[in-house]
Parts: structure tokens; C-alpha cells; sequence
């Protein structure tokens, strides 16, 4: 008998903030493979709201207690980091039929860069199927309630940023 290879997935994404939307597809993935890596993209041409480090700090604090969920952080193509994760997977959450084509061209650009990585496109839970971190920010912005959207260590998060505190998230 053949003995059983890990199952490794790599869910990429800004996560600023990490919602509830992503932590749903955190979750279940960790459900379906091994190791799931939450791999937070650096890209110094965008502005976040938080920094890298607080994203990676944020979710860690999250997902502190579940088994197989690790967090780290890559920059160029995603083929290479899930390469350098021996991931066999990449997970993508796919809300509505809008994400649908772009999450397509994505998934059919990384299996011509790299044949032996699968996409797995995963929906979340119905309840979040509209919820997006551009959301979270812009209503938390004109001072909306945001309970129940992202995990509360990072609505403590967001509300000591925007009261300029530090950030302590375990």
C-alpha cells in the first residue's frame, strides 16, 4: 500500500480586512486538505488599510487553535509560492457569478504556467456571498456596525486604527 501524500492548498489574497467570508473558506478547506497556507500577497503598489504584518498577526490570532492552518506571505506569481509550498492546490473563494470570469482566467493562467496545480474554486457560506473587504472598509468607514462580518479580533483591529492605537491581536 502506497503511503499517502499531503494534501497542500494555498489560498492567496490581500485579506484586508480578513471577513468572515475568507474565514468560512479558511475552514472548510482545512476540512479538505492537510495543510492549508492563507498566503497574504505583498504588493507595494496597492495601499492598505494594514500592513502585511498586521494582516499576517490578525490571522494568525484567528486561526490560532486550528490545525493545519498556517499564514505567511508571498510576492510574485502565485504558481512559484505554491511551487515553494509543494501545494498541489490553489484555493479561491467565488462569491457571484461576477467573480466567475476573473477567477476563470486566473485559474486557466496558472494551469498553463504550472499543469500540476489545480484551482479549487470554493463558495462561502450563503450569508457571505455579498461580503467583500472593500465593503467591510467602506462601511466601517460611514461608521456602520460591522459585527458579524469579520472575526472580532479584527473589529478590534480596525477600531484601534482608526482611534490610532497600536495593535495588539493575541
Amino acid at each position: 500500500m502506497a503511503s499517502r501524500v499531503d494534501r497542500v492548498a494555498v489560498y492567496p489574497g490581500t485579506f484586508d480586512p480578513l471577513t468572515n467570508g475568507h474565514v468560512d473558506i479558511i475552514r472548510r478547506g482545512s476540512a479538505l486538505f492537510d495543510r492549508i497556507v492563507v498566503a497574504i500577497l505583498v504588493n507595494p503598489e496597492k495601499s492598505p488599510l494594514f500592513t502585511v504584518e498586521e494582516r499576517v498577526e490578525m490571522t494568525r490570532a484567528v486561526f490560532k487553535t486550528q490545525p493545519g492552518v498556517e499564514v505567511d506571505t508571498f510576492q510574485g506569481l502565485l504558481v512559484d509560492y505554491a511551487k515553494k509550498q509543494e501545494a498541489d492546490v490553489i484555493v479561491r473563494g467565488l462569491r457571484a457569478i461576477s467573480d466567475f470570469e476573473y477567477e476563470m482566467e486566473m485559474a486557466l493562467m496558472n494551469r498553463r504556467l504550472s499543469p500540476t496545480i489545480e484551482t479549487v474554486l470554493m463558495m462561502p457560506a450563503e450569508s457571505y456571498t455579498y461580503l467583500s473587504s472593500r465593503l467591510v472598509k467602506e462601511i466601517f468607514a460611514l461608521g456602520g456596525s460591522i459585527r458579524g462580518l469579520v472575526p472580532d479580533v479584527v473589529e478590534a483591529c480596525l477600531e484601534k486604527k482608526a482611534s490610532g492605537d497600536k495593535h495588539h491581536y493575541a
